[in-house]
């Protein structure tokens, strides 16, 4: 597609060696988004800010930020900050492909509360001892990592895999989920099907093709996910998709019509229309409307 978002993808060479996790200055990442600071990464992504205030956004949802704060981004999702007042901080940014083979679990990193797919926000404010805990962490990691050598990552795993868990142990407690994580992790069927939406919605919309994909019925996928999000699965799909014509409309010039093949729908005016059923605004008008 014509003006299509920045993506950035993970240096896994840059130490030599194949590396899948690293640390890095927010002060050195400025240099990269000089043109845009629009961007996506094809990795994982926690954000410590140390100096500065300003704003801070991750896919369609916008937050004011200050010292303590954590922003949480997924692969694929679209990030935007203020560079210029957004002094200083740290990266944490890592594949998870990294972790996922030392456990069982291989949608371990997925699992974590700030990484499910519905998480409730991607910023945690935290109290100034803990976050004094995890900085000096980073500072394990980085030193770590300058002297890494080739396959000795048990410690790196090890250090990042104790960021991750104090952070997800604060965010649980910040919005007080544990029981409705416990439940959504058990439920397999709409953890597959979320995970599913995720990587093919902007060509399928069909609740059907997502039920054969799991070998159930279509209406038991929507019991399974009303019982568990309060809504059925074509308005979790549909969701899914006006989120992507929303972030197109708004970090892209492309044309409405571009916008609706790109998103499968079978006309032009069915895509004005079903967006604006779901938005209550047109295509159009919310461009106007929401473009920074």
């Amino acid at each position: 597609m014509k003006n299509s978002i920045p993506r950035y993808t993970f240096y896994k060479n840059k130490y030599g060696s194949e590396l899948l996790v690293d640390v890095v200055e927010l002060k050195y990442v400025k240099k990269f988004l000089a043109e845009s600071a629009i961007h996506t990464l094809n990795y994982y992504d926690v954000t410590f800010i140390t100096e500065g205030k300003g704003t801070f956004s991750v896919d369609n949802q916008t937050y004011e930020v200050t010292p303590c704060d954590v922003l949480f981004s997924k692969p694929g999702e679209i990030r935007n900050w203020d560079t210029r007042h957004i002094i200083n901080g740290y990266a944490l940014i890592f594949e998870e492909e990294f972790l996922s083979s030392l456990f069982k679990d291989s949608l371990f990193v997925q699992h974590l509360s700030f990484f499910q797919l519905e998480s409730f926000s991607s910023r945690l404010h935290l109290p100034d001892e803990l976050y004094a805990r995890i900085l000096q962490i980073l500072h394990h990691i980085k030193m770590e990592i300058d002297s890494y050598q080739q396959n000795d990552v048990h410690v790196l795993r090890a250090l990042l895999y104790e960021v991750l868990m104090l952070l997800d142990r604060a965010y649980l407690k910040m919005t007080s989920i544990e029981e409705g994580r416990s439940r959504e992790a058990s439920n397999n069927h709409v953890s597959k099907f979320m995970n599913l939406v995720n990587i093919h919605s902007k060509e399928q919309h069909s609740v059907q093709y997502y039920a054969d994909k799991l070998c159930i019925t279509s209406n038991y996928l929507n019991e399974m996910v009303t019982s568990t999000m309060g809504f059925s699965a074509k308005q979790y799909i549909q969701n899914k998709v006006m989120d992507e014509a929303k972030r197109l409309l708004v970090y892209t010039n492309v044309p409405i019509s571009d916008i609706a093949f790109e998103l499968c729908f079978s006309t032009v005016s069915y895509f004005i229309r079903s967006f604006r059923q779901h938005t209550g605004e047109t295509p159009l008008l919310y461009r106007k409307t929401h473009k920074p």
